[in-house]
């Protein structure tokens, strides 16, 4: 039989999470510099290559997201 017991979610015991924060103040955990190249899921130290994920990243869905300009695609425009 399942337990019915529901445990509480404690970030205590999660432990230390070290993640890049957009518009504060990042210190590398690796060198203690603030220099980073920050990509679409990652940021990286530009002095020793730590890497960090993006604390946004985790809001955003998995799937990409296309961006077209011009005129619409109408596939019956070309048919001969």
């Amino acid at each position: 039989m399942r337990s019915s017991i529901v445990k509480r979610f404690n970030p205590a015991n999660r432990g230390y999470h070290a993640v890049y924060r957009e518009n504060e103040i990042n210190r590398c955990p690796g060198c203690g510099r603030t220099h980073w190249f920050v990509g679409r899921t990652l940021a990286e130290c530009g002095f020793c290559a730590t890497a960090l994920p993006l604390s946004e990243s985790y809001r955003q869905p998995p799937a990409a997201v296309f961006i077209t300009r011009g005129r619409p695609h109408n596939p019956t425009a070309f048919a001969a």
